[in-house]
């Protein structure tokens, strides 16, 4: 079983759900996670009861969503790999820190004790000035993987990176090899 979690980058998660049904369609079995901003704030990107009610309808399966519910995805219910997609700054920056004040994070923290794969699929737009450094330090941690990446928009956002969601898969396959897919930022 996958750990599937959706962060708070609203302008991707509609990508993200897409490729939840993709991995689902291939023969997946994913166990959805989500942070509290996706699982509870409506934008203009999307209704998050709407959200909530896609994720259940494509995995199948009623979403962690608290840190209590989080905490024995390592030691209780053991992840092949887990997936963070998309994955803000915010959650980026705590994971690199060892913060584990959110669902995600916890679940990012209790999958890691198992050395298992974990899979960013980032969407920041300080991930080129603020957030540089954490991806540094998480590209030298065992068992952390990232999905490609590319500058959204360069001129009007000069820091921002976004994940190649079509890629996810690919990273998972990789990242189950112990490998990164060598090009990061396409």
């Amino acid at each position: 079983m996958i750990g599937y979690a959706i962060c708070g980058s609203f302008c991707t998660i509609s990508h993200s759900l897409e490729i939840m049904k993709r991995l689902i369609l291939k023969g997946y079995e994913l166990l959805p996670i989500m942070s509290d901003n996706a699982y509870n704030t409506d934008t203009r990107f999307g209704n998050a009861d709407k959200i909530r009610e896609q994720v259940v309808e494509i995995t199948g399966k009623n979403i962690i969503h608290t840190i209590k519910d989080a905490e024995p995805l390592g030691p209780a219910v053991n992840l092949d790999a887990m997936i963070i997609a998309p994955c803000t700054g915010n959650t980026l920056a705590k994971i690199a820190n060892g913060i584990t004040d959110t669902s995600v994070c916890m679940a990012a923290k209790a999958h890691l004790r198992n050395d298992k794969p974990l899979i960013i699929a980032l969407a920041s737009n300080d991930a080129l000035s603020g957030n540089l450094k954490n991806i540094g330090t998480l590209l030298n941690r065992k068992s952390i993987f990232f999905t490609p990446m590319v500058q959204d928009d360069p001129l009007k956002k000069p820091h921002s990176l976004v994940a190649d969601f079509t890629l996810i898969e690919e990273a998972l396959l990789q990242a189950m090899s112990g490998k990164q897919i060598p090009k990061m930022f396409i």
